[in-house]
């Protein structure tokens, strides 16, 4: 198993549970790990054997700019899903979404949610 690592994928977008997020959106950041046997493309040298991270982020924008969420925890969870249905070659995946300009009323760097999954076997 092998690991194709895309970190801080960032997308200007219109989520949150206040009206106000919604309205004047935000900086969203994506970590994405996928687990996929890149061996045969590493010596081949041959993309059309792996997976194309130029399409996964095309693909991840997609969705997060596809929709307004209310949760980062959704935003997470629709990534992972979609990009282990879209990909075939992806094993499993891990995705992070961070929210840096959280209203909460004190200071923080961001809020994070995290999802994995495997594909079924």
């Amino acid at each position: 198993m092998n690991v194709i690592r895309i970190k801080n994928a960032t997308f200007y977008a219109y989520h949150g549970t206040m009206k106000e997020e919604q309205y004047i959106g935000g900086k969203f950041e994506a970590d994405v790990d996928i687990y996929t046997d890149f061996s045969e493309a590493a010596a081949t040298d041959d993309l059309n054997k792996t997976i194309n991270y130029e399409k996964v982020y095309r693909f991840m924008n997609e969705i997060v700019n596809g929709h307004k969420y209310f949760l980062i925890e959704t935003i997470a969870t629709r990534l992972a899903e979609s990009l282990i249905e879209q990909f075939p070659q992806i094993q499993k995946i891990a995705v992070r979404i961070r929210k840096n300009s959280v209203p909460v009323g004190g200071v923080l760097d961001y809020v994070e949610a995290e999802v994995v999954k495997e594909r079924e076997k």
